[in-house]
């Protein structure tokens, strides 16, 4: 059999930055939402692991790789695979398209080799591969804490046109927390007023909620984050933010056809109309003889 599975993208509707960890991570509180924009991974039985993808990377760092080779290694099983990676989310931008990756490949296997793992194992191997990837085990809206490990959904029905815009530049993650200096007096998240808010599409409320650690450092290092942030403001977006550590811009409009008009006004930068998806969307898996 061979499996293929739509791998979807975030965005971090707001993250709250709490402390420094002892371990050099940070802790966080940030709610992260899957939108329609998809890689696509292919899985076919194989007899060692062995992953196809246009990725400029050594296939040790590629967290595909290291999600498959961790499985295994779980699972003792015997055998391998042939995974083919087509990438349509882009690469460092701060929609989490590694990370989404690798719990698919988590995911993928566990159907491919008929390993019977349940959620909860799979979300515990995802944490070992990095912060964000539990999330995408459990998706499609969550709220992740800690460094990203600890995720408990939340259910909202609505969906939002989105025009995401990401200049032609890369942001490393470490280097955005590391920038990151706590401020004596910050905001923190009402989360039920968020989730009702965001239920009610009530944009004016969720607009003085929605907030971003991160984009004062990028901001400052990266300017062209910023413009992008202000040019989708000036251009009908009813929110815009920084999605995760960035380069990615998002902004949320009234329709996607005020959110298409826009997206004529970007420039050379890669942009995409793409909407949130909820439990209700039907997108993960399709299956070939």
């Amino acid at each position: 059999m061979k499996i293929t599975l739509n791998a979807p993208a975030k965005i971090n509707w707001f993250l709250d930055i709490v402390d420094k960890r002892d371990d050099g991570y940070h802790n966080i509180v940030t709610a992260m939402q899957f939108v329609n924009l998809f890689d696509h991974l292919t899985f076919e039985k194989a007899e060692k692991i062995e992953v196809i993808s246009s990725l400029n990377i050594p296939v040790a760092e590629n967290l595909v790789y290291k999600a498959a080779v961790l499985i295994k290694k779980y699972s003792s099983y015997n055998g391998g695979a042939r995974i083919t990676l087509k990438k349509e989310i882009p690469h460092s931008a701060g929609l989490g398209g590694g990370s989404s990756d690798a719990a698919y490949t988590l995911m993928g296997l566990n159907r491919l080799w008929v390993l019977g793992l349940n959620t909860e194992k799979l979300t515990g191997l995802a944490s070992e591969t990095g912060s964000d990837v539990p999330f995408f085990i459990r998706g499609p809206f969550s709220l992740a804490e800690g460094r990203g490990e600890r995720v408990n959904d939340l259910n909202i029905k609505s969906n939002v046109a989105m025009l995401l815009v990401k200049p032609e530049i890369s942001i490393s993650s470490s280097w955005a927390y590391n920038s990151y200096r706590t401020e004596l007096t910050k905001k923190h998240i009402d989360i039920k007023l968020f989730c009702q808010a965001l239920e009610n599409k009530d944009f004016i409320l969720l607009k003085r909620l929605i907030f971003n650690d991160l984009e004062k450092p990028v901001f400052m290092k990266y300017h062209i984050v910023r413009e992008i942030k202000e040019m989708l403001s000036k251009n009908g977006a009813v929110i815009s933010s920084m999605s995760g550590s960035g380069p990615t811009v998002f902004g949320v409009f009234n329709s996607v056809e005020e959110a298409v008009e826009a997206s004529k006004k970007t420039g050379n930068n890669w942009c995409r109309v793409v909407r949130t998806l909820n439990p209700d969307d039907k997108w993960q898996a399709e299956d070939e003889k």
